[in-house]
């Protein structure tokens, strides 16, 4: 089953590689979608692929990269789009 997650992490989560980190670890899973900083300090994410494989990149994303200090993930569920072939870093 295909599944769409929509993250907002908050924390120490810039400046400690947490983005190309997590692109790195989202095309391990092979998981698609894209993680880009926001003006706030948190970091933001959208990720689609196998519900298993969506759900290992939202727990690593409780712990991110080393450096990187997490305090809250939220996740939001969405309805699966397919309109992603790869994981990119937006900007």
């Amino acid at each position: 089953m295909k599944v769409r997650a929509h993250l907002f992490i908050s924390g120490i989560v810039q400046g400690v590689f947490f983005r190309y980190a997590t692109k790195t670890e989202a095309t391990r899973l092979g998981v698609v979608g894209w993680v880009k900083n926001l003006s706030d300090g948190r970091v933001e994410v959208v990720a689609e692929g196998e519900k298993v494989d969506v759900e290992r990149l939202v727990a690593w994303c409780h712990r991110g990269p080393v450096g990187a200090r997490v305090t809250k993930v939220e996740v939001q569920w969405e309805n699966y789009s397919g309109e992603y072939s790869s994981f990119s870093i937006a900007y």
